[in-house]
């Protein structure tokens, strides 16, 4: 069984515009929603075998309040920054993990959620959490076979 869960980086901080967008921060609203979602996810029962995660710094923080529910370790792909749907789809098979947590951008992770979910999800908001699950060992088959259950949770 293969288990992907998509995470839109939390709420990230405008108010100085001479930061690079990378190197932008999570706001107040973005460092009480990660944390709340992540222990949301943990009480579902699901532990990854991998985090991916962008390395812009919006990203990264997201991603480490989800290992710090989840227990798994963060690793960073400047691949996924700004990356479509397929890129986070390819680099999640790439993992070879059967459990495997990616934390990106829009659009993206909106692009990829909608393609999964049967267009059942419309949009990502910050900090959204969707789950796709199929009865797959195997990733490669993925593009031909649709989810046999799905979920979306959103901090709003």
């Amino acid at each position: 069984m293969i288990r992907l869960v998509l995470v839109r980086h939390a709420k990230s901080d405008w108010t100085n515009p001479s930061i690079d967008d990378h190197d932008r921060p999570l706001n107040d609203r973005g460092l009480r929603d990660a944390p709340r979602m992540a222990r949301a996810l943990a009480e579902t029962g699901f532990r990854p075998e991998v985090i991916l995660s962008s390395t812009a710094l919006r990203a990264r923080t997201t991603a480490e309040a989800f290992a710090a529910q989840l227990g798994a370790a963060v690793n960073l792909d400047p691949d996924l920054y700004g990356a479509p749907g397929r890129t986070l789809l390819a680099k999640a098979a790439a993992s070879a993990a059967r459990r495997v947590l990616v934390v990106a951008h829009d659009p993206g992770i909106t692009d990829l959620a909608a393609q999964l979910s049967g267009d059942g999800i419309g949009h990502m908001p910050t900090c959204a959490v969707a789950s796709f699950t199929w009865d797959q060992d195997d990733w490669d088959v993925l593009d031909a076979v649709d989810p046999v259950d799905w979920t979306f949770d959103s901090p709003r």
